[in-house]
């Protein structure tokens, strides 16, 4: 399987924003219960204001969490552009058998979410010197982690049923892309939900356009967001840099996973269930 992904920089660190642009383009690999193989890099780079050494550090990033995740860098292509931009073309490979799809979601599996929500908004904070050091910290720390220990674990388990990574349609997004085309409703328990700790604080003065192209695309099939503050729907909505994986899982394995996920370290919780298709894609409770 291959995958691309590249990005403009949510850091201003450039070995982090290196790291964070690698990690989100192995996170589909890893969504589909894939082993990534080769990467490609893509890098779009202005011809003033980046010094070799900056250059060298977002390079040097990339590569070290290419490394951490057994991937041979083979090469890649550069472009001169006003707006820096740098990923990969990832390629791995998958037991036909054993692909986790975003389809075959079941009615009566259980939602499992493997990273906390309000990586957009914070990183708009960061971009505007709004995001307090700690949650700075937090989120760099979650986006900088591969889904590598989830995926694993995940493979020992038969009865996951659909998988997929929350990255730029944020949450209700890709749930709403689970739920269609599995035909099924994914009700979320919103109280269960994991965010970052201080980041609803910070949605009203750092709002992104893609959290407002999230919601007019996807809002509509949505049923339960009028009971919600308007902080945590719009987190909902947020696009997301290297986000967790939702899963779907069977509920006789649910727990046996969970737990499994959390002795590899992984900061997973259970957030809902898969019901049959109804009125709406996602029901928020």
């Amino acid at each position: 399987m291959q995958t691309v992904d590249f990005f403009t920089p949510i850091v201003d660190d450039p070995y982090t924003y290196g790291q964070i642009a690698a990690a989100n383009s192995i996170s589909d690999v890893y969504a589909m219960g894939a082993r990534p193989l080769t990467a490609l890099a893509i890098a779009c780079l202005p011809k003033k204001g980046l010094t070799n050494d900056e250059i060298a550090a977002i390079f040097r990033g990339g590569y070290d969490k290419l490394q951490e995740a057994g991937v041979a860098l083979l090469g890649g292509h550069t472009v001169q552009d006003p707006e820096i931009k740098f990923g990969y073309a990832v390629t791995g490979a998958v037991d036909p058998k054993r692909i986790f799809a975003n389809a075959g979601a079941r009615a009566g599996d259980v939602l499992l979410l493997t990273k906390r929500l309000g990586t957009g908004v914070i990183g708009t904070a960061l971009k505007n010197g709004r995001a307090p050091e700690a949650l700075a910290a937090a989120a760099v720390e979650a986006m900088t982690t591969l889904n590598k220990a989830a995926a694993e674990v995940l493979q020992g388990f038969s009865a996951v049923h659909a998988c997929t990574d929350i990255t730029g349609f944020g949450l209700l997004g890709h749930a709403c892309e689970i739920a269609s085309v599995s035909h099924t409703t994914l009700a979320f328990d919103v109280a269960a939900l994991p965010f970052f700790d201080g980041v609803r604080e910070l949605v009203r003065r750092n709002r992104n356009g893609g959290m407002d192209s999230n919601r007019g695309h996807f809002g509509p099939k949505v049923g339960g967001g009028d009971a919600l503050d308007a902080a945590t729907l719009d987190l909902l909505f947020d696009p997301q840099t290297s986000g967790g994986l939702l899963i779907a899982i069977g509920a006789e394995q649910a727990a046996d996973a969970l737990a499994a996920l959390r002795a590899a370290g992984v900061t997973a919780v259970e957030v809902g269930q898969v019901l049959p298709p109804g009125k709406h894609l996602i029901e928020l409770r």
